[in-house]
């Protein structure tokens, strides 16, 4: 696979244009609606623009937003197109974070639920209006939706976006927010998770230290960990997911797309 700085992966020509899976839905919001909803989940609202995380294994079809105005029950439709992402191979060492042993599974079990309830958590609206950032400057080395193989053995796609860099490289919070997990995963390693509001979390994984702790409350810039290479990972690098509604969704896409709503000029912090 070809590498690619950071900044040549953000503005490639197509990757804003189309709502694809593991893309977004952006609605201007018609005066006087409200409780606007996709898969019975409130969905984000900024500036009067609805951001809506589509499942990256949402098929090609017609997908549904209800909303109210004045009580009555109203519906928006969108269509999602169609995307085949790539496949990536990867040859794990160890095997036990491959096929786990029996005694951990339980433990995986409730790390999950644990995971699935942050992403499908929907808090109050927070300030961003300084937008969003890139937690890290580096080489991406995977990206967004790839259909993953450990050791031959087929898994979910990819979550997120790998980055690259050296261990130690400190990592940052791309927008402000509350820390509501700091903790070892066993897949995931050290783990961050920040919840921006509205459904809007952000999780950062294999840090070789954690520099927060959870009811932290960060801003923009704040340092939460350091870049490493725990839980399953082949090197020192941050996975970087965003979940959006429920969904996870390309970093990338959101990074851009929250920035032109908000009309920060910015992707890296200080940059």
């Amino acid at each position: 696979m070809r590498l690619l700085p950071l900044f040549l992966m953000l503005f490639s020509a197509d990757l804003f244009s189309e709502t694809v899976p593991g893309g977004l839905f952006v609605w201007d919001i018609p005066e006087g609606a409200y409780e606007v909803r996709f898969k019975n989940r409130p969905v984000f609202v900024i500036n009067n623009m609805a951001l809506v995380g589509i499942p990256v294994f949402e098929k090609n079809s017609t997908q549904v937003l209800n909303y109210k105005i004045d009580g009555e029950l109203k519906k928006q439709t969108f269509q999602v197109l169609s995307k085949q992402y790539t496949e990536q191979h990867i040859t794990i060492k160890n095997k036990a974070l491959v096929t786990p042993p029996a005694q951990e599974l339980e433990r995986i079990k409730n790390e999950s639920g644990t995971q699935k309830s942050l992403y499908e958590s929907h808090s109050s609206p927070l300030e961003l209006t300084k937008g969003f950032v890139f937690p890290l400057k580096g080489t991406i080395t995977s990206l967004f939706g790839h259909r993953r193989f450990f050791n031959g053995q087929p898994r979910s796609p990819h979550s997120g976006i790998d980055i690259a860099a050296s261990k130690g490289t400190p990592i940052i919070a791309p927008a402000s927010g509350k820390i509501v997990l700091a903790q070892e995963l066993y897949f995931n390693g050290e783990t961050v998770f920040i919840d921006h509001g509205q459904g809007l979390v952000t999780m950062y994984c294999h840090m070789s230290r954690l520099l927060v702790s959870e009811g932290d409350k960060v801003e923009q810039g704040s340092k939460i960990g350091l870049v490493g290479s725990t839980g399953r990972a082949t090197g020192p690098h941050l996975h970087w997911s965003v979940s959006l509604n429920g969904f996870r969704v390309d970093p990338n896409i959101l990074v851009q797309t929250l920035n032109n709503i908000i009309g920060a000029d910015r992707v890296f912090y200080g940059g």
